[in-house]
Formats: structure tokens, C-alpha cells, sequence
């Protein structure tokens, strides 16, 4: 049953009301079909459902089902799934040779970075076969062209790059910390930029489009500031007699979760302490009221983004350590890792 998350509910019924009991092996093995009015025996039936999202599926309905968590694929799969699959597949179809058209490493990561933006490789199957009707084009009507692709060829053949990723910038700015992202199209890297402003009520500003988790997670951090301000040698008049912005780039696009709570609070501490980050620094985790450091999800897509962005040292909590140790070794060559159980070990490692 593909797409079960978009089963519709009208007058005409509720589909999920009989999916109930066709799916419960308790009671489908004299599941009466009325439509027929004839009995049949479901329980040896297998069924799969595929979702998108969870969120729209009844709780009831969900209950009888077995989760099986598929993540989209990292860029690294992508480039095998094209050089194995989709290449040779498009290139057979179009009826060109393997020395009529070469796409090398760089040139398919292009593909995938500058062109798609997705979890699966739709996208990157249709610009493939773009690029070997352009090709086949060009043999047919005699025309010059190269058989081993450039960047340049790729913005003739494709025309601009849609998409750009973020990468590591200097620590040159006080306040600026650079934080890790979950999405469906894989990790992204994102900055936590903090200003303070002279003010005679103190206030808290959150901008970028933060749900409400994110949102928490900023007044959390403040909070714990304030109560282990002499912790960190900020004074109790600079915390009264200044009001924090916290904002997010790319103000358009929601971001929410908890696992930005570490980056927040080192942000705002070295907002007030005017202590710099140290350069090409990573962190992610969620951090509770008492400054304890919790575990996050989506490691592996976290690291490998912040290894592409020119990340060197990453900050994360004990506990994902079982995650990294599951990740093959040869995505993890060039990055270091810190592991945390409290805020005030990444403060002390992450500012100057």
C-alpha cells in the first residue's frame, strides 16, 4: 500500500476504519469483505504500507504496524547509485557509448550538490538524461562537443547551479557559532549569530523562522545563563542592562528541534564574554535546564555535512558516540571528535 499517509476521510467513509482490521492479525483471519459479502483469511497475508510522513497516519492504525525507518540517501551513496545505475542505464537509452560521454566524481558531485536537492535520485536521473539528450543531440546534427564534461558545460548544458550549500566561514565574528541541521535532503550546517543590544528592559529576540522547540531551546539557554553567570565572568550588570537577538540565516525556510541548544548557549556565552570560537568548529546536541548535554538524531548526516562544509573539530554528546562508531571510518578521515556530558566542557573547548 504506497503513500498510506494520504488516505483521505469522507462522507463516502473512512478507508482507515477497515484497514483496522485487515491489518490485525488478531482478527483478520475471518475478515468479511461486504462489498463481495464473502470471507476471507488475511492473517498469512504480508502487508507493507510506505509513508512519507507519520504525523497524518492514525494512532490507531499505527499501532498495528512495524516502523521501519528509511533515511535518504548521503551525497557518497548518490555518487555510487550514479556511477553504478543511472549513468549506464541513460546512456543505454540514449544510445550513446561510454566514450561518447564521461561524467568523473567531481562532475557528478556538481550534479548532486548544485542541481538536486532532494532524499532519493529522481532529480539526479532526470539531469543525467538531460545532459545525454544534449549529447545525443549534438551527434546527430554533427556539432562539436566534449566527450568529458566541465563545470562550464554543465551550467551550458543545465544552465545556472539551483541550489548552493553553506560552507565553514572565519571566526573573525564574536557571537557566531556554527551549528549542525537535520533535513529530508540530508545535514546542512547552520550558523547561531548573536548580538547584544543596550537596553533598560532586557528582552529576548528570536528571528529566522524557529518553531516553537527552537524557540524554547533560546530561552533555555538564557535562563542557564543567567543562573551560572559568575561561572563564566559575566557580570550581573551586563546581563540586566542588555537585550539578546538571536537569529538563524536564511530566514525563509522553518527550522525547529532541540539539538540546537549547545550552539545557542555557547553563541550567547561569547556574545557576553567576548571570547572568540575557535576556528572550523561544529556542535550539535540538546541541553537541559541544569546544563546537562542530551543525545540528537541524524548523525551520520550531520557529520558528513559538516565535513563537506570544511568542518574539522565536532562537538557532541557521550551518548552519540555509538552512533559515530557505527558510521564506515573512511567518512570520518580528517574530522575530530569531542564528546560532552555537560554545557561548561563544550564552553570551555569551543571559545578562546
Amino acid at each position: 500500500m504506497d503513500e498510506i499517509d494520504k488516505i483521505g476521510v469522507d462522507y463516502k467513509g473512512d478507508p482507515t476504519s477497515a484497514l483496522l482490521e485487515v491489518l490485525d492479525p488478531e482478527q483478520n483471519n475471518t475478515f468479511h469483505d461486504n462489498y463481495l459479502d464473502a470471507d476471507y483469511d488475511l492473517s498469512k497475508v504480508l502487508f507493507i504500507a510506505t509513508a512519507n510522513t507519520l504525523d497524518s497516519i492514525p494512532r490507531p492504525l499505527l499501532d498495528r504496524m512495524e516502523l521501519i525507518e528509511m533515511t535518504g540517501y548521503i551525497v557518497e551513496e548518490k555518487e555510487e547509485i550514479a556511477k553504478r545505475y543511472i549513468i549506464p542505464k541513460q546512456l543505454k537509452e540514449h544510445g550513446l557509448k561510454k566514450t561518447q560521454l564521461r561524467l568523473n566524481k567531481n562532475i557528478i558531485r556538481h550534479l548532486i550538490d548544485d542541481y538536486t536537492r532532494e532524499s532519493g535520485v529522481r532529480s539526479l536521473e532526470r539531469q543525467v538524461a538531460t545532459l545525454c539528450r544534449k549529447i545525443t543531440k549534438q551527434i546527430a546534427l554533427d556539432e562539436p562537443y566534449a566527450t568529458t564534461l566541465t563545470e562550464q558545460d554543465l551550467v551550458t548544458y543545465l544552465g545556472k547551479p539551483k541550489y548552493t550549500r553553506e560552507l565553514y566561514e572565519d571566526n573573525r565574528y564574536i557571537g557566531v557559532v556554527t551549528g549542525l541541521a537535520w533535513t529530508q535532503v540530508g545535514g546542512e550546517i547552520l550558523f547561531i549569530e548573536t548580538a547584544l543590544s543596550p537596553s533598560k528592559t532586557p528582552t529576548l529576540t528570536l528571528t529566522g523562522n524557529l518553531g516553537d522547540v527552537m524557540k524554547e531551546s533560546a530561552t533555555l539557554a538564557l535562563t542557564y545563563i543567567k543562573s551560572h553567570a559568575e561561572q563564566y565572568g559575566i557580570s550581573a550588570k551586563d546581563l540586566n542592562s542588555q537585550s539578546v537577538h538571536i537569529h538563524v540565516p536564511e530566514g525563509a525556510i522553518p527550522k525547529d528541534g532541540p539539538s540546537a541548544g549547545i550552539t545557542m548557549t555557547t553563541a550567547m556565552v561569547s556574545a557576553f564574554t567576548k571570547r572568540k570560537v575557535r576556528p572550523r568548529i561544529a556542535m550539535t546536541g540538546e541541553m537541559t535546564l541544569r546544563g546537562k548535554v542530551l543525545p540528537i538524531g541524524g548523525v551520520k548526516e550531520k557529520i558528513l555535512a559538516a565535513k563537506r562544509a570544511g568542518i574539522t573539530d565536532l562537538i557532541l554528546c557521550e551518548d552519540n558516540r555509538k552512533d559515530v562508531d557505527e558510521i564506515p571510518q573512511v567518512y570520518l578521515q580528517g574530522l575530530t571528535f569531542h564528546y560532552v556530558k555537560d554545557i561548561s566542557e563544550v564552553i570551555d573547548y569551543a571559545l578562546l
